[in-house]
């Protein structure tokens, strides 16, 4: 939820792509970053934009489709005319590997080299870029699963602040569509495993209190495996987990982690004979059945979604798949949720620029996000400043079943909780 048009996944889609986006005017208008009235990246027919994507990764992990999403959206917008008259220029996204150096310096290009008006979207799991761009009064726009997306004025979440701070709120999906699975929570215990990472440790420290807020008890949590390469042995954190709830095994394994590691830990605890409920944040991608042996491994995990599902009867889905397709030359893709990452960041940043009005600058952007709010949309209720600080509060579980995903918990909007 990537770089100048070479995605594997859309490569027929390129030459569309370049004529539907790439139509900035030689005529930009570049005031300085910062500069009252600032419309950097602003011309009379055009906006442009870039992003920021975990392309490659040491562990093989890719959220390349991000990209794809958000081109598919900014293709729907400049179909429909624009934004106030001007069409979107974007760049695709640029690479970072997963590298906090390479993310510092994908932002820092995209302003003072490429002069984007707006980072929409940016998607890892490292964002040393933000306080770049946020010192750069650059509107940017992502996954808010880090803590750069909470508290700062330019940066959005495009479903919220998902790692809040101290006086924010804590999305209570998760807990809750677990609970809803296995009865109730009462009783329950679960154990929450994650990498040793910033990400992970906030992740631990959110779910932790999620968790027990829904009636859990957490038997176990830790973000203790290595962030940079996939374990080749998991027996160790098996048997920690296994015996975790008192000497016994938890009624749930949480796993806050990336694909790799989900394989790897999920295998090791069946081959243990666990039988408890398996569950994380990332697997909900048809790409992975293609492998019978990754399709084993995810089997019957129930994966945490922040969007309406790729099942879902809702009109606005219908017309996600459409605009995925179209930017897809044609192609019935599978559909991913780093797509859905990259085109829900997009829908809200162009949301705030309609709101804006004709005479976009920083500055109207700005006053225009203040206030904003919408209804329905794929991710729920929308409304800002309010997701620079807690989450919108909605989402779904489904579960991969039979070589299928089924949605075992519809998507439902729950009060968040204040987080200590």
């Amino acid at each position: 939820m990537s770089r100048p048009i070479r995605t594997l996944a859309a490569a027929a889609a390129a030459l569309a792509l370049v004529s539907a986006c790439n139509s900035a005017s030689n005529s930009s208008t570049t005031d300085k970053p910062g500069a009252p009235g600032n419309s950097r990246g602003v011309s009379a027919d055009s906006i442009k934009v870039g992003g920021i994507v975990s392309m490659t990764s040491a562990s093989g992990y890719s959220k390349k489709d991000t990209d794809l999403g958000a081109k598919a959206r900014y293709m729907r917008a400049n179909a429909e005319g624009g934004v106030n008259g001007r069409t979107i220029d974007y760049t695709g996204a640029e690479d970072d590997g997963q590298d906090p150096a390479k993310n510092l310096a994908a932002a820092r290009k995209l302003v003072q080299q490429d002069k984007v008006f707006a980072v929409s979207p940016m998607s890892s799991v490292t964002f040393t870029g933000s306080d770049f761009l946020e010192q750069e009064k650059v509107p940017t726009f992502g996954w808010g699963t880090l803590p750069s997306f909470c508290g700062p004025t330019y940066i959005y979440g495009f479903n919220g602040c998902l790692v809040p701070t101290p006086g924010g709120t804590i999305n209570q999906t998760w807990p809750e569509g677990i609970g809803k699975v296995l009865g109730g929570a009462q009783g329950k215990s679960v154990a929450i495993i994650a990498n040793d990472s910033d990400a992970g440790k906030f992740g631990v420290r959110t779910f932790q209190q999620g968790f027990t807020s829904a009636g859990f008890k957490v038997a176990y949590a830790k973000a203790s495996v290595p962030g940079t390469a996939v374990p080749s042995d998991w027996s160790a954190y098996v048997k920690e987990i296994l015996e975790s709830n008192d000497g016994k095994a938890p009624d749930a394994v949480v796993s806050v982690m990336q694909t790799p590691n989900n394989i790897g830990l999920f295998t090791s605890l069946k081959r243990s004979g666990y039988k408890g409920l398996l569950s994380d944040p990332t697997d909900y991608d048809p790409g992975l059945l293609a492998k019978d042996a990754t399709k084993q491994a995810l089997d019957g995990v129930h994966v945490l979604l922040q969007f309406e599902p790729f099942e879902s009867a809702n009109p606005k889905m219908a017309q996600f798949k459409a605009d995925i397709k179209a930017a897809s030359g044609g192609q019935d893709l599978p559909l991913s949720m780093h797509m859905m990452t990259g085109y829900m960041s997009a829908d809200l940043f162009l949301s705030i620029a309609r709101k804006a009005g004709k005479d976009l600058t920083v500055e109207s952007f700005q006053a225009a996000a203040q206030g904003f709010s919408d209804t329905g949309t794929l991710v729920g209720d929308r409304a800002e400043p309010k997701g620079q600080k807690d989450s919108f509060g909605c989402g779904a579980l489904v579960q991969l079943k039979n070589g299928a995903y089924e949605v075992s918990v519809p998507f439902t909007c729950y009060e968040p909780i204040p987080f200590k």
